[in-house]
């Protein structure tokens, strides 16, 4: 599936693709809305439909992915709140044995991500992945979201990359279209970001289910990361 010869640099997401989505999505769907109805004395159900219409409303957004901003809205502290479940976070499926296999065959290796700094830098400590990688960018730098083509040519000037010899790999479909769109040429999209939930047909994007299918030497011995 991928012509590893072709390829100088690999853009990594984080959530759904390095690490399992389920953290992200048991934290807003279900421990939030608890603890903003603990915290707030509210009806458990109110809470919740408060919680997922503000999400809706801006679904895609930078403000999507800003803890301050969901702080400030909700009056709570949400970093505080995500080290209470900071025991979820958990790596995909052969996540260290791909960095590792990346940095063998010499591969610039930058992760791109949505999350706000806090949430990057809670993770890296849960899982010790920071060292793997020749550079971290989270948008919030720039103030631009994955989904917007222009976050592309802001990465490209704190990581300079040729777009014909990039791979993308992300469980965002929107944003592997608006790296398309920009230029970025290797696309992966993932099927299974959160492991708890059903995989998803994919048809506008290659897609793998886990970093065995692509490494790009032979597979290490110790099993998924």
């Amino acid at each position: 599936m991928i012509e590893w010869e072709r390829i100088e640099t690999v853009l990594l997401d984080m959530d759904g693709t390095l690490l399992d989505l389920h953290f992200d999505n048991y934290f807003w769907q279900e421990h939030l809305p608890v603890r903003y109805a603990q915290l707030k004395g509210l009806d458990p159900a109110a809470a919740r439909q408060h919680i997922v219409t503000q999400t809706r409303e801006i679904q895609g957004s930078l403000n999507w992915y800003s803890t301050d901003y969901w702080s400030e809205m909700l009056q709570v502290d949400i970093v505080e709140l995500k080290h209470e479940v900071s025991h979820k976070v958990a790596m995909r499926p052969f996540c260290v044995d791909f960095l590792d296999a990346l940095r063998v065959a010499r591969k610039d290796i930058v992760m791109v991500t949505n999350a706000h700094h806090d949430s990057l830098a809670l993770k890296m400590n849960m899982t010790r992945l920071a060292h793997k990688f020749d550079r971290l960018i989270t948008v919030h730098e720039f103030s631009l979201p994955k989904e917007d083509p222009r976050c592309w040519q802001e990465v490209h000037k704190r990581h300079p990359f040729s777009g014909n010899k990039t791979l993308l790999i992300d469980d965002n479909l929107n944003a592997l279209a608006s790296a398309r769109d920009y230029g970025i040429v290797h696309l992966l999209a993932i099927t299974q970001p959160d492991s708890r939930a059903p995989g998803r047909d994919i048809d506008d994007f290659d897609a793998i289910h886990s970093f065995d299918e692509i490494m790009p030497i032979g597979e290490f011995s110790h099993g998924p990361g």
